[in-house]
C-alpha cells in the first residue's frame, strides 16, 4: 500500500518500520530543540508531516513500548486516531507518567503509526435488542473466579 506523506518541515523524518514485519511505523519528533516534559504533564509533539491515508483506512497512533517503559512517556489519549480526510500535521499528545522530568530529543521516535481499515456503521435505533446469554453483564462479568 502506498501512502502519501508531505513534509511540513525540512527537519521532518518520514515514518519508518523498525523491522520487516513491524505493524507500526515509527513517528519522529520534529523539534528545533529538545523538549522537557514535567511529571504528569502532557505536551503536543509535532512530527513535521501530513499524511494522506486511503479511503476506508485510519492511522492509529500507539505508544512505543521502549519509550513507555524506560521513560514513562506514552500518548495521553492512549490511542490517537488520524482520519483519512485529515491533512494537517500529525502530532502526538505525549504524557509523562513518571515522577521525574523527561526529555524528548529532536528526531527521537515518540510513537508508532498503525494503518488499519475501518467500517463506518449506519446506526439504527430500536426499542429492543436481540438477547444473549451474557445480556447486560458489564465489566468483569465474563471472567472466572
Amino acid at each position: 500500500m502506498k501512502v502519501c506523506i508531505k513534509k511540513l518541515n525540512d527537519k521532518a523524518i518520514i515514518p519508518s518500520y523498525g523491522s520487516e514485519f513491524a505493524a507500526g511505523a515509527d513517528l519522529y519528533a520534529c523539534l528545533e530543540a529538545d523538549l522537557e516534559v514535567k511529571p504528569h504533564q502532557t505536551v503536543l509533539v509535532p512530527t513535521g508531516i501530513a499524511i494522506e491515508l486511503p479511503l476506508g483506512y485510519a492511522g492509529l497512533i500507539y505508544a512505543r513500548s521502549g519509550l513507555a517503559t524506560k521513560k514513562g512517556l506514552a500518548p495521553a489519549n492512549k490511542v490517537g486516531v488520524v482520519d483519512c480526510d485529515y491533512r494537517g500535521e500529525v502530532k502526538v499528545a505525549l504524557h509523562n507518567h513518571s515522577e521525574v522530568v523527561q526529555t524528548v530529543a529532536a528526531g527521537e521516535r515518540v510513537a508508532q503509526l498503525v494503518i488499519a481499515p475501518y467500517l463506518t456503521a449506519e446506526f439504527e435505533e430500536k426499542d429492543e435488542l436481540s438477547s444473549t446469554v451474557r445480556g447486560a453483564g458489564g465489566f468483569g462479568s465474563t471472567g472466572t473466579k
